[in-house]
């Protein structure tokens, strides 16, 4: 008697990073467990193609999306309609080869889950970026074989994400495109929309590396205005709670305050100030909308 097997879906929403994607799409053939669809959303401007993925052992649907990661991210799920789960990669995140394999164990053993992220062995993030070698090497050494447990989260980290789609398809979920461009905040919005119908989870059998590539990131006075406006938003809609907003919009503006006169030189802290304090004002003036980050520069 075969085992159980569940039809899943790698979405991976991308924008002028293409020579990473190509590189990231190149690794996930290294999974024991591939995936039954590999769904990709790039830019139009990002001559991204069904071609560039010709030799890719599975079904591969490209998606030419409108600008925005939750645009992108809602594209690819109505590309896959029909799949058992989704999972979201960013395009500079590297999965251990047995991630699929675990994820598909996850949700056949736990039909209370609704989705779930993994253990990252790095994360630049917040550095200077890994090159994709360095990241890679990284993953190749790692010893690291964690708990066999789940572990409860608050929310996902959207890097490494995976959803049952059934959740999704039965409660009309969408990521919120009045979080624009980057969407910051965007996954834990969307996992809170979950929750209500499924356990969030941590896995340490799901491991991969975030390279943290800088290309096509956001502009300091956009990310810190968002920085802001997005946790006010979020908590105003209820799917954040005011006292976890008020942690990340107090510890951001103080970073970005203690290092815009010493700032890191992959990190334009003056300009996330900037963004911060016309946040404030706007909050204050009542005039605050996440979708003002379209008129910054």
């Amino acid at each position: 008697m075969n085992a159980p097997r569940l039809k899943i879906a790698i979405g991976i929403a991308t924008a002028g990073r293409q020579e990473t994607l190509i590189q990231s799409v190149a690794l996930l053939k290294r999974q024991t467990r591939l995936p039954d669809i590999l769904a990709i959303c790039p830019l139009a401007s990002d001559n991204v193609g069904q071609q560039d993925f010709s030799d890719f052992p599975a079904t591969t649907i490209v998606v030419v999306g409108p600008k925005g990661l939750c645009a992108q991210r809602n594209m690819i799920l109505s590309a896959v309609p029909d799949v058992d789960v989704i999972v979201f990669f960013d395009d500079d995140f590297i999965a251990d080869p047995e991630y699929l394999a675990n994820i598909e164990k996850i949700f056949l053993s736990h039909p209370d889950v609704g989705a779930t992220t993994g253990h990252l062995l790095a994360d630049d993030a917040t550095g200077p970026g890994l090159g994709m070698a360095s990241g890679l090497d990284i993953l190749n050494r790692h010893t690291y074989r964690g708990r066999d447990e789940l572990q409860h989260v608050f929310g996902l980290y959207g890097c490494n994400m995976a959803f049952r789609m059934k959740i999704v398809r039965d409660h009309s979920l969408r990521f919120d495109e009045n979080l624009p461009l980057y969407g910051w905040q965007e996954d834990v919005d969307f996992s809170l929309q979950v929750v209500r119908f499924g356990r969030l989870v941590k896995s340490d059998k799901l491991l991969g590396v975030h390279l943290g590539v800088k290309a096509g990131r956001t502009s300091g006075i956009r990310l810190g205005y968002s920085q802001i406006v997005n946790p006010v938003y979020l908590a105003r809609k209820g799917t954040m709670s005011w006292r976890h907003a008020c942690k990340l919009m107090s510890r951001n503006f103080a970073a970005n305050l203690a290092r815009s006169l010493y700032p890191e030189p992959w990190i334009d802290r003056f300009g996330r100030l900037r963004g911060n304090l016309i946040a404030l004002t706007d909050v204050v003036a009542g005039r605050a909308s996440p979708m003002k980050i379209l008129q910054l520069e």
